[in-house]
C-alpha cells in the first residue's frame, strides 16, 4: 500500500520538498508498502473496535446530541529522529525548569515583580495566582510536576512552543493507549524499528507522586482526586489510577478530620491519604479556601496542606504560570533564572494590555489568531482568516473591553503529515504535546500525544473541536 499525496506548500513531517520520505520514516514506508489495502483496513476496523469495548472517549461540553465520543484515532504514526527529539526534550527541561523557578518566586520573594522582568499588573490580575498560598513551602519546591508543553512546527519545520499547560494537563492516557492499539496493529514493526517506549509512563508518575509525601514517609498512600464522571477526561482518571495500582476519589469520598490530616472512606474505615494526584482546578477544590458552592472539592484540604500533612500535584496556585499572557514571559524566566536563551522560542505573540499592542490587534483582527487568557480545549478562540467579518468585529469587542484577558498571535502554518481519510491519504495540520514529570529527577516522556486536525484545512486540532490522534514514535537513531 502506498502513501502518496500532494504537499503542496506545507512543511510535509513524513516527505521532503521533493517527495522523498525522510531518512526517519523510511523504514516505516517500505514497511507499510507491504501492506496490502484489505489489511490495512482490517486493521483499521480492529483498532476501532478496540477503542470501543474499552470505552476510550473524551466528552464534548455543549453538544446536546451526544456529549461522550470515541476519540478518533490515525493509523499512520508521526515519527521523530532521535537528534530532534533530544533538541526538544533539552528546550522543555529548561522551560519546566525555569516555570518552577517561577512560580516558587512569585509565592515568594517576588524578585521578578520587583526587578520589573515580569510586569506587577500582570502577575496580580492573573485569575489563577492564589494570594491564599503566599509564602506557603511547597515539598521539595516542585509545584508543576506533570506539564503538557504544546508544541507546532512552522513551514520551515522549527518547532515552536504553543502554550505550557501546568495545571491539569489531559490526554497521555491516549498517548499510552495509542502505542498499545498500534503494537496491536502491527506486531512485527516494533521489534526492528527502534521506537522508544511510553509504555512505563504510569511507573515514572506514581514514583514522582510518591516522592512528594509528607515528611519524605516510606510507602505512601496515592490517590487520584476526579471532579467524577461528568468531566470530560474521566475516562484517563480512572485510567491512570488503575495503571498506577491506586484508589480513584471524589471529594465527597474525602474528610479532613481534626489533626489536619486527609482520609478516604473505605469499607474498613478511614484511610490517611498522604499524596492526591488532583484533577479538579483549584477554585474547586476547597470550598473553605475557595468557591464556597464547590460540591466537588474537600472542605479543609487546604488546612491539611499547609500543615503539610499532604501532597498535592500539581501544587496549588499553578495555574498562574498556565494564564496566556504570563507564556509570553517565559523566554524572559529563563533567562533570569537559569541565565540562558530559551532553546524552544515562542510563537510571536501581541498582548493588547499594551497600548500599542491593542491597537495593533485592532487593527489587523482578521490576520491573526486571537485566544482568550484563560480558556482551554479550543474554547474562546477566533482564527482570523477564517472567521466572518461579523466574528471579527465581536471579537474585537471582547479585546477592548477587556484587553487584559486575550493574547493575539501570527497564525502559522502548522506542519502537516499523512493521514488516512475518508477519500484515502491526505495531509492534515498536527501538534504535539509532550509530557513532563517533575520527580526526584526531571523526566521527558520519550513520545507525547500527536493531535490532528481530521478536516481538511482545519488549524484547530483539539479533540473537543473534531480532531484525533497518533501514535508518536520517538527513534533510539535517526534512521
Amino acid at each position: 500500500m502506498q502513501i502518496k499525496y500532494d504537499t503542496e506548500s506545507f512543511f510535509d513531517e513524513m516527505f521532503d520538498e521533493n517527495g522523498r520520505p525522510r531518512p526517519h520514516y523510511k523504514n516505516f514506508v517500505d514497511r507499510f508498502s507491504e501492506l496490502t489495502e484489505s489489511e490495512f483496513n482490517r486493521k483499521r476496523e480492529a483498532v476501532n473496535l478496540s477503542f470501543l469495548q474499552q470505552g476510550i472517549t473524551f466528552t464534548v461540553y455543549g453538544n446536546q446530541e451526544s456529549t461522550e465520543r470515541i476519540f478518533p484515532f490515525d493509523m499512520i504514526p508521526r515519527i521523530i529522529a532521535d537528534s530532534e527529539w533530544k533538541q526538544m526534550a533539552r528546550g522543555l527541561e529548561q522551560r519546566i525548569q525555569a516555570l518552577n523557578l517561577f512560580l516558587k518566586d512569585v509565592y515568594h520573594e517576588q524578585k521578578i515583580v520587583k526587578d520589573g522582568v515580569v510586569p506587577a499588573e500582570i502577575l496580580n490580575s492573573s485569575k489563577h495566582f492564589r494570594k491564599e498560598i503566599v509564602g506557603l513551602d511547597v515539598p521539595r519546591d516542585i509545584y508543576v510536576h506533570i506539564c503538557g508543553t504544546d508544541l507546532i512546527r512552522d513551514n520551515k519545520g522549527e518547532y515552536l512552543v504553543l502554550e505550557d499547560n501546568g495545571r491539569c494537563p489531559s490526554g497521555v492516557s491516549y498517548m499510552i493507549e495509542n502505542r498499545q492499539a498500534m503494537k496491536r496493529a502491527f506486531p512485527r514493526f516494533f521489534p526492528k524499528a527502534g521506537v522508544r517506549s511510553v509504555l512505563d509512563y504510569p511507573e515514572k508518575l506514581l514514583s514522582a507522586l510518591q516522592y512528594i509525601a509528607p515528611q519524605g514517609k516510606a510507602n505512601p498512600t496515592v490517590a487520584v482526586l476526579t471532579p467524577g464522571v461528568y468531566n470530560s477526561a474521566y475516562f484517563e482518571h480512572c485510567f491512570l489510577a488503575r495503571q498506577m495500582g491506586v484508589e480513584i476519589v471524589e471529594g465527597r469520598d474525602l474528610v479532613v478530620e481534626s489533626d489536619d490530616c486527609v482520609y478516604m472512606r473505605t469499607t474498613e474505615g478511614l484511610k490517611q491519604v498522604d499524596v492526591l494526584y488532583r484533577r479538579i482546578d483549584d477554585d474547586f477544590i476547597d470550598p473553605e479556601v475557595f468557591r464556597k458552592d464547590s460540591l466537588l472539592g474537600v472542605p479543609g484540604l487546604v488546612r491539611a496542606y499547609k500543615k503539610g500533612n499532604i501532597g498535592l500535584a500539581n501544587a496549588l496556585g499553578t495555574g498562574v504560570a498556565d494564564d496566556k499572557v504570563m507564556y509570553c514571559f517565559v523566554p524572559d524566566m529563563i533567562k533570569y533564572y537559569l541565565g540562558e536563551d530559551a532553546i524552544l522560542n515562542n510563537v510571536q505573540t501581541w498582548l493588547p494590555y499594551r497600548k500599542a499592542d491593542l491597537d495593533y490587534v485592532l487593527a489587523n483582527a482578521d490576520k491573526l489568531v486571537i485566544k482568550a487568557a484563560n480558556e482551554a480545549g479550543g474554547y474562546g478562540m477566533l482564527i482570523g482568516p477564517h472567521a466572518t467579518k461579523a466574528e471579527v468585529e465581536e471579537f474585537k469587542a471582547k479585546v477592548k473591553a477587556a484587553p487584559r484577558e486575550f493574547i493575539a498571535q501570527t497564525p502559522i502554518s502548522l506542519s502537516r503529515h499523512p493521514t488516512y481519510c475518508d477519500e484515502g491519504f491526505g495531509g492534515r495540520h498536527i501538534d504535539l504535546r509532550p509530557y513532563i514529570i517533575c520527580g526526584e529527577k526531571t523526566q521527558i516522556i520519550p513520545g507525547g500525544l500527536t493531535r490532528v486536525a481530521l478536516k481538511k484545512g482545519s488549524l484547530v486540532v483539539n479533540s473537543s473541536q473534531g480532531g484525533g490522534s497518533k501514535d508518536t514514535w520517538v527513534l533510539y537513531s535517526d534512521e
